[in-house]
């Protein structure tokens, strides 16, 4: 019995910390906490991130300022100690890698009008008018629909407010052919 139980508890030691549902990742830095609040965000949320392709490395460290680029991540250690105030945060950075993997140029074009901008990327003076920036929070709000999200739109004309949540995810699984992995409504039953 000893025997099968080593090499069992051996396998989960050096089993990767980030596989389920909440997307594939590494870490680069951050405490086990910090790298845990990652993992609770990803989780919290009903969309399904694994259909992202490849590994995504999320960065963790001290004075960052949120932001993604195709494949990473990068977030605040400050930012993630403050639990789930940060949890909105790293699904907006996460719905990038979900542009950048998944998304066409076609499929943009089809959004812009409903996130009801004109450009997607480029060199714009205001960040909210970007489609790239209005995508991404659509998507955490969308997903995660928690009076801590602090993705949550106050108006239509908040980056991220053009459409609702059910149009959004309407509009995206036409897009993608996902679903989500829960039900909203079975998620605000969940504690966490």
């Amino acid at each position: 019995m000893k025997r099968l139980i080593i090499p069992i508890l051996l396998a989960f030691a050096l089993a990767p910390a980030a596989q389920a549902a909440g997307g594939h990742y590494v870490f680069d830095g951050g405490t086990k906490a910090e790298r845990g609040q990652v993992t609770a965000a990803l989780n919290a949320s009903s969309f399904d991130w694994n259909i992202v392709p490849g590994q995504i490395v999320i960065h963790i460290g001290g004075g960052v300022s949120p932001h993604a680029m195709a494949g990473q991540i990068w977030l605040d250690a400050g930012l993630l100690d403050t639990g789930r105030f940060a949890w909105g945060v790293v699904q907006h950075e996460y719905a990038h890698q979900v542009d950048f993997g998944l998304l066409t140029d076609a499929m943009r074009a089809q959004l812009l009008p409903q996130l009801q901008t004109t450009i997607w990327w480029g060199p714009i003076s205001d960040h909210a008018e970007l489609g790239a920036e209005r995508f991404a929070d659509e998507l955490a709000w969308a997903y995660w629909q928690s009076p801590d999200n602090v993705m949550k739109p106050l108006s239509t004309s908040d980056e991220g407010g053009q459409m609702a949540p059910a149009a959004f995810r309407a509009a995206l699984s036409s897009l993608l052919g996902v679903q989500p992995v829960r039900t909203l409504a079975a998620k605000s039953h969940q504690k966490g």
